[in-house]
């Protein structure tokens, strides 16, 4: 899973490579419109287009009919009923291609997450370091220290929470750049990535997880830790990163899905795409 997070990881950051001194609006924008361009190729060759194209015919011929029979109510209701039918089969013939899009559609998700869901630190900025354990460990039992590499600073000795088998401490950024945090137990050691704003676009991955499927690929940013480790997240608390669109924070999860929408249906087209 390691070397599939890599590559899809590798994808994205090589994608947004030229747009990371730019607005994120037009990193985001691009990702979109391929999004949509990638959706508008799936439908197409997934989906019965002239099955589409033949029961949205139907409808639109009921709904004449409805416009021309409306003072009859037996053909209003025999025509709302065929309306009805039609709909049902329209419902079917695009359950098929959204079946598909949903594997591609979840990993664009999980990638635009690690670079939109969350922004990097700032130099000065506090932010909260957890660490949670396996089932069987005790936070107060396994001796687990935190270091940090240069430009960070570990602000507070361990806060040790045995309910919740969690760890935490407070870091706080000093300098911008990609740093890291260094935590150990016993003879074993795992690092985890922070970063630093310096102006650019950045990918944030928010925690490192234990070895297990879907947590590999829900965290797709950094190595997972082996499965035989005490520890089963390592995570940094980075603020929530919203975009600036005339004065409100925009969620990118709802930009990205409106560009989407937009774009797809503005080059359907182009694509000879019946939705």
């Amino acid at each position: 899973m390691n070397v599939f997070n890599a590559a899809v990881s590798g994808l994205f950051d090589l994608l947004l490579a030229p747009f990371r001194s730019l607005s994120p609006w037009i990193a985001l924008a691009v990702v979109s419109l391929l999004t949509g361009f990638l959706m508008l190729s799936i439908y197409r060759r997934a989906s019965n287009q002239d099955g589409i194209r033949r029961v949205k015919n139907r409808i639109k011929a009921h709904l004449l009919e409805l416009r021309l029979f409306k003072n009859d109510l037996g053909v209003s209701l025999r025509a709302q009923g065929s309306i009805l039918a039609a709909n049902l089969k329209y419902i079917g013939y695009a359950f098929k291609p959204l079946l598909v899009m949903i594997v591609p559609v979840l990993l664009i998700l999980i990638q635009l997450n690690d670079w939109f869901g969350s922004r990097p630190l700032r130099a000065g900025e506090q932010a909260l370091v957890k660490v949670r354990l396996a089932e069987g460990y005790s936070p107060i039992e396994t001796d687990l220290r935190l270091e940090a590499s240069a430009g960070l600073v570990v602000e507070t000795p361990p806060l040790r929470i045995e309910e919740d088998r969690e760890v935490d401490w407070r870091i706080r950024a000093e300098s911008p750049g990609v740093r890291e945090l260094i935590l150990r137990w016993a003879d074993q050691s795992a690092a985890k990535k922070v970063v630093v704003e310096d102006g650019r676009l950045a990918r944030v991955s928010t925690a490192k997880v234990r070895t297990n499927i879907w947590r590999e690929i829900s965290h797709p940013g950094e190595k997972s830790l082996p499965s035989d480790s005490p520890v089963t997240t390592f995570e940094v608390r980075y603020p929530e990163r919203r975009l600036g669109l005339f004065g409100i924070g925009v969620h990118w999860l709802v930009a990205y899905f409106v560009l989407s929408i937009i774009l797809g249906f503005a080059f359907k087209g182009v694509f000879k795409v019946t939705l």
